[in-house]
């Protein structure tokens, strides 16, 4: 239930951070297995290509963690994971030729992700 009375539509959102933590360690988590993945089944991207993959899936699980404990700077690093990400899914596009929606998707749940994260910190910030 909700306390504050003098905010009471604050409550509604309470978990948001939450939800943009786990979110970020969902996708970093897909992002390393989906390397993994690759190099068991047969690699069809180059070696370093699944080798940052991995490194920046890893980077964004502990990014989501500094996300939920509103460590200074988390979100910053979480930012730049997820751009490497979205630049190496890029690359991945090209080799498998998936075109532009796995792309679009991607940027769709990582300003989701950011917006949720940044909402969390304003309405912290209103208190």
């Amino acid at each position: 239930m909700c306390r504050s009375e003098r905010l009471p539509h604050v409550c509604k959102y309470k978990n948001v951070l939450t939800l943009a933590a786990l979110g970020m360690f969902g996708y970093g988590t897909y992002s390393a297995l989906w390397a993994v993945f690759d190099v068991i089944s047969g690699a069809r991207l180059e070696w370093w290509a699944d080798v940052l993959l991995v490194l920046f899936g890893l980077l964004l699980v502990v990014a989501a963690a500094f996300v939920r404990v509103r460590m200074p700077g988390g979100l910053a690093v979480a930012i730049g994971a997820m751009l490497a990400l979205q630049a190496l899914a890029v690359h991945t596009a090209a080799h498998l030729e998936s075109g532009l929606v796995p792309q679009v998707g991607r940027a769709v749940l990582a300003f989701f992700l950011i917006g949720s994260a940044v909402a969390d910190e304003n309405r912290s910030r209103s208190r």
